[in-house]
Parts: C-alpha cells; structure tokens; sequence
C-alpha cells in the first residue's frame, strides 16, 4: 500500500495540540511534524481514514501529490501535468481547484487555478481520450494548490466538506463556534472526558451547544466523523475491496466502543431559544443523553451538584463586543427578555453604554463564580486582552487561538471561594 505524504491544516494556535493528537491516531512512526497552519505526517490509505474519522482539531485531511519551485503559471501547469490524475479519478467524475498563496508574485490566482485545471485534464485526455467535468458545489476531487514566494504544493483534498461538519449541526444562531475550535480548546484545557482528567464539563452561554455537544462526544467515546461522508470515499485510492473493507471495519469499531459518559456534561444558556436548538443538535449527535441541558442566566444559575470528589470545568465562549449584553442580566432594561423571545436587538445605539456593559457582565460572573463555584477550573475564550482584569482574577494561563480571523486566547481561572470584595462588587451592580 501506498505511503502517502500528509498535511493537515487547523486553526492558528493549534498545531502544537493537533501533532500530539495525529501521533495519538497513527503511532510515533507516522513522522508526525508541526509546521505553520497545520501538521505534516506520513501515512497510507488507511492512515488517511483513520484521520478523517478520529480527527478534532484537523480542517481537512490532505495528499501531497506534486510540489516543486516556480516562477510563471506555465511553471503550475508543468508540475500539474507530473501527476498521474487517472490514479485517483475516472472521466466520468468532477474536479475543482482552489488556491491559496502567500506573498506569491502571480498576478491572479484565479489564472493559476486554471492552468491546474487545464494540465490535469489534458493529461487526463492524452491518456483516456476523455476529460472530467467542473463542480465547483460538490466535486469528487478537490485539488488543492498552495503558493509560497517561490514554491507550489498540489494536494488532494480526502475529506471533501471541512472536517469542522460533524453531520449534526442544523440548528445554529448567531456566530456559532466551530466544532474544531471546541474541540481545540477542550484539548488547550486538558480535558479529555473522564474523572481525571477535568471531570464534569459545564458550558453556562451554550449557545447552539458546540462545546457540550464535543465534550459528551468526548466524554461517550464517539468519533467525530462517524456521522459523515468523506471525499476519499470517491477516489481511486480508497476504491479497491481491501481499502472498502478496512473502511467498514474501522466504523464498526468506533461505534463498538461508544460508552456511557464517563463524566456529567451541562450547558445552559440565558435564550431558551437557543436551549432548544442545543438539545436538538444534541440529538442529532447522539448525545441527548449525556448532557443536562437548563434555560437561565449565566449570573444566575449555582453551581450543579457533583459526586464528591469530582472536578468541575467551567468552559464558555461568552459572545463578543456589543452581543454580551443580551447574554445576561447586567444588560439593559428588557434585554433578557429579548435574549430569551430570540428578537434582535437594535444594531446602533449605546456602544460606550454596551461597553460598561460587557465590563460590568464579566466582574460579575466572577463574582458569582466566587460565590457559587468555589473550587471549579474556568476556562474562558476572548479576544479582549484585557479580560482577567475586567474579571478582576488572576488567570493562570492564557493560551493564543484564533476564532477564524479573530486573534483570542483562552484564560484559565482558577476559581477560589469567598472573595468579600468580588461579593460588594456584586451586591452594587445589583442595586444599580
């Protein structure tokens, strides 16, 4: 079997977590490497569904196929024209490109993805007497092109729709977190599902529910692309009746050892809308069960009650900028409310007020943290740099991510009991 060169891309901050976890999937012998923007890894065809299976943090599972220097488009079209195409698509199925580039000297990239475009199917022709067709929506290859200054990488995409669609996401609001990002900063906290390692998880902005959703996948032992299809399904590579068979197998052997969870996982969230989206999504995602799902105020709501001896993770993505003030009862008059029906609210107005606002939300759930969860570890994702001392805490750590084109980190608090000066803080926002 073929020994594939592989490039897995993730999110900014995230290489370091995603080589650890490729070298988890594929052992130590699989030349598992950090690189920018992603993970270099060596691999076959098994290797590459192992991947698109297990895989959290990764946003796509890639081959190398060809790469070398270059200066013009006739250079691209030339190392296009290198690869054998009739290995890993028929004449009858489609193709698309897409290029990425940085501070590459072309002119138009566009012009780069069609000069891939026109080597593939020439050679294709030479070879067959037939061309494939063009999708842009759903093609079964996807040829990926990425341009340095001066050196060109063709790969083949394997995983087809990024690896962040799990396959149950329907329902979703506003500015949804990508599942890969959860799964990133569950990874970032340590927490991996069981009583020792982070113990019980509750996400208290829940939103559509990505973070307890991952987390009860986590914590039941469910692959994260079991609900899918994948691209590689429909090459040439993955084709044979070995390679189907050994697919087969590894989906049975990850739905043999799905397992209760290990640990209670909790979401809630201030809009009951949004409650309901998070339990259905959590349907979908086999989950429903595994996680205890309330509608309510994050400054509101105590602590659950644990078995003794058990941890508490507190994670959340509290929404940014002017959104936080419909999250909690900090907010302006009716906001909660309005938070709650899933009525917008007016995109101008007060932003100095909304900024007081944000500031007077994140004392006071420290402040309530102080009170209620005395003990937990908090994790909390922000792109203010200013955070902990907004919270007035100390973080323990603070780790880089990237929220798409958001540069965040994510704070680690550690909460201890019984803070008078957080509880006078607390008390005055409440009589104000």
């Amino acid at each position: 079997m073929s020994v594939f060169a592989l490039f897995l891309p993730c999110a900014a901050g995230v290489e370091a977590l995603l080589a650890d976890e490729v070298a988890g999937i594929l052992g130590r012998e699989a030349a598992v490497r950090p690189a920018r923007g992603g993970v270099c890894a060596q691999g076959d065809a098994e290797a590459v569904m192992r991947l698109n299976l297990e895989s959290r943090l990764a946003q796509r599972v890639l081959v190398q196929l060809a790469e070398g220097d270059y200066r013009t488009e006739d250079d691209l079209y030339a190392l296009a024209r290198s690869v054998d195409w009739t290995a890993w698509i028929g004449t009858r199925q489609t193709i698309k490109v897409e290029v990425t580039a940085q501070r590459s000297p072309l002119r138009s990239l566009n012009f780069a993805a069609l000069r891939i475009k026109d080597a593939l199917c020439d050679r294709m022709r030479e070879a067959t007497g037939a061309r494939p067709d063009v999708d842009t929506q759903r093609p079964d290859l996807r040829v990926m092109l990425h341009l340095t200054p001066s050196h060109a990488t063709l790969y083949a995409d394997t995983s087809g729709e990024p690896l962040f669609k799990r396959g149950w996401r329907e329902d979703k609001g506003e500015a949804p977190l990508k599942e890969t990002l959860a799964a990133a900063m569950l990874a970032a906290a340590g927490w991996r599902g069981a009583p020792e390692a982070g113990g019980a998880l509750l996400d208290p902005c829940c939103g559509s529910g990505t973070i307890a959703i991952e987390a009860a996948q986590i914590a039941c032992g469910i692959a994260p692309g079991l609900k899918r299809r994948f691209a590689f399904e429909r090459l040439r590579p993955f084709a044979s009746p070995e390679a189907r068979a050994r697919w087969a197998s590894l989906k049975a052997a990850a739905q043999a050892r799905i397992h209760p969870p290990r640990v209670p996982v909790f979401a809630s969230d201030v809009a009951f809308r949004m409650v309901d989206f998070a339990r259905r999504n959590a349907e979908r995602a086999g989950v429903a069960q595994a996680i205890e799902f309330h509608g309510g105020d994050a400054l509101q709501r105590p602590a659950p009650p644990l078995p003794a001896g058990l941890a508490g993770t507190l994670m959340m993505n509290p929404p940014y900028g002017e959104r936080i003030a419909a999250r909690g009862s900090v907010g302006r008059p009716g906001a909660q409310a309005e938070a709650a029906s899933g009525r917008p609210r007016p995109p101008q107005g007060a932003r100095q007020e909304e900024t007081a606002l944000s500031e007077g939300f994140f004392e006071r759930l420290a402040a309530h943290w102080k009170r209620h969860f005395g003990g937990w570890t908090a994790w909390v994702l922000s792109p203010d740099m200013k955070l902990a001392g907004r919270m007035r805490l100390k973080e323990s750590r603070r780790v880089p991510l990237w929220n798409g084109p958001i540069e965040c980190r994510l704070y680690r608090f550690d909460i201890v009991a019984g803070s008078p000066r957080l509880e006078s803080a607390e008390a005055r926002q409440r009589s104000s």
